[in-house]
């Protein structure tokens, strides 16, 4: 059996097999598939596997689509079987956290104690997490502006911009976020401009991405196309440059989001609060 895709196929099936969740997996599978333009990866993932009976079903599975094998399996008498019943496949299959590990362990010169899912331990950082996530849904698209001091971050700019998957993503890496959306003729709540403790970023983006995301929004809820000023470029680039106005004005920082991924975002923004906590630390 050919472990290789065909030259014409623009496919190949990636087999993602975890004793936890799998997202660690997840995102490194995405992140190597992403690199290459031509070819996409069918996803096939088993998570939760930790015994025999449960590897069978993803071998099976394996065996029906033949393509990429990545793992996280701590039960070493799986990982053996695993990676033994690939090589009677001729499948290519890697352990994601092994190579990892063995650096760990030649640096702090220590064995591993072995837990499945360790990495999701209910510890401070995961309840830090959830706090966070709770208070971003509460403060979702200007609700509850009398305790927006209570922030991490805040989010502004006008519809379209990515404001609530952008605060989501925040939230999981434990950063509590607001977002206020700018709306024509109508001012942004008075706490924002008094705001100390929090990092206030500007999102914004070219007209031509705003117009054709709200168009787009439009066609999904099947809503008439009728109010012009939505939708109008002129319109729009006086939306945005009123919100770039106002975060010069209070000397916010400003993202363009047009070509940025909400993790790019998200990313600028950490490196924001980075900065700006450790300005806060060098001066009591």
């Amino acid at each position: 059996m050919s472990s290789k895709p065909h030259k014409s196929e623009s496919f190949f099936h990636l087999h993602l097999i975890s004793d936890a969740t799998g997202e660690t997996l997840l995102a490194v599978g995405r992140a190597a598939a992403a690199q290459y333009a031509t070819v996409s990866s069918v996803e096939h993932v088993f998570p939760l596997i930790r015994n025999q009976k449960q590897l069978n079903q993803a071998l099976a599975e394996v065996e029906a689509n033949p393509g990429v094998v990545l793992y996280t399996l701590v039960d070493k008498d799986l990982a053996t079987r695993l990676e033994t019943r690939c090589r009677e496949l001729s499948l290519p299959c890697l352990s994601i956290l092994r190579p990892v590990l063995s650096l760990f362990q030649s640096y702090l010169g220590a064995e591993t104690t072995p837990r499945v899912g360790g990495q999701h331990m209910l510890n401070a950082d995961y309840f830090r997490r959830i706090d966070a996530l709770n208070f971003t849904m509460v403060h979702d698209d200007g609700q509850h502006a009398e305790d927006l001091e209570l922030a991490d971050v805040i989010l502004v700019g006008v519809s379209r911009t990515s404001k609530t998957p952008t605060s989501i993503y925040l939230a999981n890496r434990g950063i509590k976020t607001a977002n206020i959306p700018l709306v024509p003729g109508i001012d942004p709540p008075p706490q924002l401009g008094l705001t100390v403790k929090p990092l206030v970023v500007g999102l914004y983006a070219s007209p031509e991405r705003i117009v054709q995301i709200r168009q787009n929004r439009l066609l999904t809820l099947n809503a008439p196309q009728t109010d012009s000023s939505y939708i109008d470029r002129q319109a729009v680039s006086e939306e945005i440059a009123k919100s770039k106005r106002l975060c010069a004005q209070h000397g916010w920082p400003s993202i363009d989001v047009s070509r940025r991924s909400i993790e790019e975002t998200a990313a600028a923004i950490i490196a924001l609060l980075q900065d700006r906590r450790r300005e806060g630390a060098g001066h009591p």
